[in-house]
């Protein structure tokens, strides 16, 4: 027990804190490694990793392999922390050292991944990637922080009760891999570039979507998955921030796919990415923190810690975020049970990124070696986190135009609940110190209004001693404001929720509230959905706006929507359900497909009817969208795959980019989100409701106006996939829809032989 205790611990966020290493860079000109091969800037990143690795004793290779390393003093390679998490702004963790005051003391806090990814505005990602690798390498700089980050999370968010989902961009496998490209790029400084700015680590392959569901937990599971649900959902994600974004690190899930712990899977970490999806071998993996002391402790697949270490080496795991390497890897070689020259092999693997990452290049020649403090919460930065806090938000509901709010004809503002006061609650989980938090209540009193609020209520209790005093307040007030929802207090890492509905009493105090016939808002936050069915239908409900986790100026973000100075723009990335939804599918069943046992997940398969869809969002002007001009009318199979780029994969080539206007009949300027999907009769049932093909967002629209935006669609994006895991182009007849709900239709036909585009990897035999 007392071990198991240290593992939970030591996967904890929380516990990061406390565990710190010295940092420091080598000396290539006056230390121990002058004039050797690995300072030599002339060659390639694994010879010189390489170099350096064959300098290591077998003790040293094995003190190494845990992802707070203490380095080889005799050498000159200084203590390094690779657990560093960025996952939106640096984090308490391992690898970074917050002052207690002053410079270094805190980072920019951007909006949870969920809520980010809400907006569909890769742009902006890109620029949140650059602006986080920029005060990583500040710190760095300063000796407070590693280069290596383990983010983003781009599991899909697949079932809604999952505590982690505020961590995903969602559940839909396009939006997130299409996230993981724009963000990867922004923290790698670009793709696969010569220098990296900081290495970026995709998390969690594979599978890993649960907490601790009744009778099971993520350290145990085995998420029993399809090989073609694996390759068309569960790996999306991975296969393009692997190959091509060019992560260069990848983390290992805790739970078992199919039977095997992914950390010591040879077909989740060989055969799938280092064969598959081309994770080359200046690229590394790391198991989830203690997933290999788990491999024993809990699994029992081992029987002892000595194996543990050892099979997870030798499968691929190069990296142990925990202890279990370095304690035990010397007595596994001993045994014959791995060999020094594997361990070798791994440690290159990471020292060929840190390479990449210039740390034993002369600072003077290295442009990022120069970032200061000077560079960190800057004043784009803040803007930027402002811009994507409102563009998350997302607008559900708006009887009678109730919104926007205007300050001068509102007199007084009630702003009631949870959410009220909220400051570190709105940075959802891995978050470090941000330089400012602004509350719903201070941004409604900046944004002009005369505030009175209450408590009412908390998160989750059934007390109601709170409720006299938020109904006098409103209806002392001219406009209610309910702020509530979800926190980390309900949906967290190691956390899962057992239902979709409002938490505690919350609905309860919202109903009394509508009861007073005074314009009512409800601010819905949470990564989560809560099934909203009671609020979308009451007729004393006046407006709905999903916050999500806004960040550091989430409160000014939340008034500038609620009063019209930004329009709200944002799209549901998940399907809010209803909450039966939970009693009729366990969280364990990983398939997707609907079947007598499973309504179907996600927006492609359910077969109910949701509170509101993936996608939903609306705005305070009248957008029409329609194609700019008729697309084609078919397109034939052979000629497509013959005319597709042969330096790229063939699920990556264009099938067509269709050009899509916006026209904005409303009287307010506002930016739109185009979303593209395609359904089709084609190939073997069942079929998908439709897939997200394509999005963007348009900027600015003003009203009288209109914009052209073009979405491109992949062959891959429109193929099906086999039982095996294969893709297919298949003839027949499709319909490209766009927005939701849907506004345009186009259909088209693909016409020839089926045919195969990718190969998925045999899967090994049970």
């Amino acid at each position: 027990m007392a071990r198991m205790r240290k593992a939970v611990w030591a996967a904890s966020v929380l516990a990061y804190a406390s565990q710190t290493l010295a940092f420091g860079f080598p000396d290539c000109v006056n230390g121990p490694l002058a004039n050797t091969t690995v300072c030599d800037t002339s060659d390639s990143p694994s010879a010189r990793a390489k170099a350096l690795i064959d300098m290591f004793t077998t003790d040293e290779l094995v003190s190494n392999t845990n992802s707070g390393a203490p380095g080889v003093p005799r050498l000159g390679v200084p203590a390094y922390q690779s657990a560093e998490e960025a996952l939106h702004g640096l984090a308490t963790s391992p690898g970074i050292n917050f002052a207690s005051s002053g410079n270094f003391s805190f980072a920019t806090s951007f909006p949870a991944p969920i809520h980010m990814s809400a907006a569909f505005d890769d742009l902006a990602l890109l620029a949140v990637g650059d602006v986080i690798s920029t005060e990583a390498r500040a710190f760095s700089n300063a000796n407070m922080g590693g280069l290596d980050y383990f983010t983003p999370n781009i599991n899909p968010f697949r079932d809604p009760r999952w505590g982690r989902g505020q961590e995903t961009p969602g559940e839909d496998p396009f939006r997130a891999a299409q996230y993981a490209l724009n963000y990867v790029q922004g923290l790698q400084g670009g793709i696969d570039p010569p220098q990296l700015k900081i290495a970026a680590t995709c998390k969690h392959l594979v599978g890993y979507d649960l907490e601790n569901p009744p009778g099971t937990n993520r350290f145990v599971f085995n998420a029993v998955i399809s090989q073609q649900d694996l390759a068309s959902y569960y790996t999306q994600p991975f296969q393009s921030c692997v190959r091509d974004a060019q992560a260069r690190s990848v983390m290992c899930s805790f739970n078992a796919v199919n039977g095997l712990p992914a950390c010591a899977d040879p077909f989740v970490l060989q055969t799938l990415l280092r064969g598959y999806l081309g994770f080359d071998e200046e690229r590394w993996v790391v198991a989830d923190c203690d997933a290999i002391e788990f491999l024993f402790d809990q699994r029992a697949f081992v029987p002892d810690f000595v194996h543990a270490a050892a099979v997870g080496m030798n499968a691929g795991t190069d990296i142990d975020c925990g202890t279990t390497f370095g304690d035990n890897l010397g007595a596994a070689i001993q045994m014959n049970l791995t060999n020094s020259s594997t361990l070798a092999r791994a440690l290159t693997r990471q020292y060929s990124s840190m390479i990449r990452l210039g740390y034993f290049d002369p600072p003077a020649s290295q442009p990022y070696r120069q970032i200061g403090w000077s560079e960190v919460n800057t004043a784009s930065a803040q803007q930027l986190a402002l811009e994507l806090a409102a563009e998350g938000l997302v607008l559900l509901k708006n009887l009678n135009d109730v919104l926007p709010l205007s300050t001068s004809k509102t007199g007084t503002l009630a702003l009631i609940g949870p959410w009220t006061n909220a400051t570190t609650q709105m940075q959802s989980n891995y978050a470090g110190p941000s330089p400012f938090l602004i509350s719903p209540f201070a941004g409604a009193q900046a944004a002009g209004f005369s505030v009175v609020s209450a408590l009412g209520t908390q998160i989750n209790t059934d007390d109601t001693s709170g409720f006299a005093a938020a109904l006098e307040a409103a209806m002392t007030s001219d406009v209610v404001v309910y702020a509530g929802g979800l926190d980390t207090s309900v949906e967290a890492e190691g956390m899962d929720r057992t239902t979709v509905t409002w938490p505690g009493n919350q609905l309860d105090l919202i109903t009394q509230l509508a009861g007073l016939g005074k314009p009512l808002v409800v601010l819905q936050f949470g990564g989560g959905q809560l099934d909203d069915v009671d609020l979308k239908s009451n007729p004393n409900v006046s407006a709905i706006v999903w916050s999500g986790y806004p960040g550091q100026s989430g409160g000014t973000a939340i008034f500038n929507v609620l009063t019209g100075q930004t329009a709200p723009s944002g799209r549901l990335p998940v399907t809010q359900y209803p909450a039966a939804y939970v009693e009729q599918v366990p969280m364990t069943d990983m398939t997707l497909r609907p079947s007598a046992s499973n309504p179907g997940r996600t927006y492609k398969w359910y077969t109910g009817v949701p509170t509101f869809e993936f996608g939903f969002g609306m705005s305070y002007t009248t957008f029409v969208p329609g194609f700019a001009s008729t697309p084609k009318a078919s397109y034939a199979i052979q000629a497509l795959v013959a005319a597709a780029p042969r330096d790229a994969p063939l699920d990556r080539a264009v099938l067509d980019t269709f050009q899509v206007e916006v026209q904005n009949k409303g009287a307010v300027k506002s930016d739109f989100v185009a979303l593209l999907f395609v359904n089709t009769t084609a190939g073997p049932p069942p079929f998908p409701n439709k897939e997200l093909v394509s999005y963007a967002r348009v900027k600015g629209v003003g009203p009288g106006s209109a914009a052209t935006v073009k979405l491109p669609v992949t062959l891959g994006s429109v193929a099906r996939t086999d039982e095996n895991g294969n893709a297919w182009l298949y003839p027949g007849d499709y319909s490209l829809i766009l927005d939701v709900p849907t506004r345009a239709m186009h259909s088209f036909r693909l016409t020839g032989t089926q045919t195969q585009i990718t190969h998925w990897p045999a899967a090994p035999s049970s």
